[in-house]
């Protein structure tokens, strides 16, 4: 919500899970409700409509709990609207919050490191998020939206950092694709997390080099990395100086457009 510059003002929910008969499913059931009830309080956003829905099993077997959250933000002047698309050659990118090792629960590990789902519910570890640190972000974010400074937002979520990335390349609101020039510090993870790992509290900005004091004015108070620039339509990645990534964005972004025709058939 707030990559769009949208102050958050309320949520709904749609939880979906299998039977409550079962202690597992229950027990689930309440630690989401003790999770957003505990987020809702954190960001001033009031569960304001909801409903759940039970016994979702087919042949006994029941899907993986399921909660979904819808929000409504406001946006008091659309001039500050942002979106999250890279905008133009040689804005600076940056990079709001910390990456950590949190590959054991991605889709990384899922379609890459073929780890099942079962495995991960198993074994996995779930990223920690701080939520005092994660509404830091938002501020500034808000605050940068208000000072009209960001050229474009995007957090980072399912595929980590890279996927981030290349989804604000990509074509978008008759916007051509553009590319970036990455350069990444590894600060002692491997090359696959420091790419894909899902840390939470992550938003990839891109703004006017003119800009960067004022940024960094406004983001005095959380980590702030410059890790590229916008330019050509190539999305190259180096990480500690060595070349990781080279590919054309047309490419990447026609891989992502069929991913879910290809998962399908």
């Amino acid at each position: 919500m707030v990559c769009v510059g949208a102050r958050p003002i309320a949520v709904t929910n749609c939880l979906n899970f299998a039977s409550p008969e079962r202690p597992e499913v229950m027990r689930s059931f309440s630690d989401v409700i003790d999770g957003m009830a505990e987020a809702c309080n954190a960001f001033e956003t009031p569960v304001v409509s909801g409903n759940v829905s039970f016994y979702n099993e087919t042949d006994g077997k029941g899907i993986l709990p399921t909660p979904t959250i819808g929000m409504v933000g406001l946006i008091e002047d659309t001039r500050k609207m942002i979106t999250q698309g890279f905008k133009n050659e040689g804005d600076i990118i940056a990079l709001l919050g910390v990456t950590g090792n949190d590959l054991s629960v991605s889709e990384f590990a899922y379609a890459v490191a073929g780890i099942s789902i079962n495995a991960m519910i198993e074994s996995g570890a779930l990223p920690p998020i701080d939520l005092a640190f994660e509404d830091k972000i938002h501020k500034v974010v808000l605050a940068l939206a208000e000072a009209m400074l960001l050229n474009s937002a995007h957090d980072c979520s399912e595929g980590g950092l890279a996927v981030a990335i290349a989804e604000s390349c990509f074509s978008s609101l008759n916007r051509e694709a553009i590319g970036a020039d990455i350069n990444l510090i590894s600060n002692g993870l491997s090359y696959e997390a420091t790419l894909f790992a899902e840390s939470p509290s992550r938003i990839v900005i891109s703004f006017p080099p003119d800009d960067l004091e004022r940024v960094h004015e406004i983001a005095a108070e959380v980590p702030l990395s410059i890790i590229g620039t916008v330019r050509d339509d190539v999305l190259n990645i180096s990480i500690d100086g060595d070349a990781v990534v080279s590919s054309p964005i047309a490419e990447l972004e026609m891989i992502w457009e069929s991913a879910l025709e290809n998962e399908l058939t």
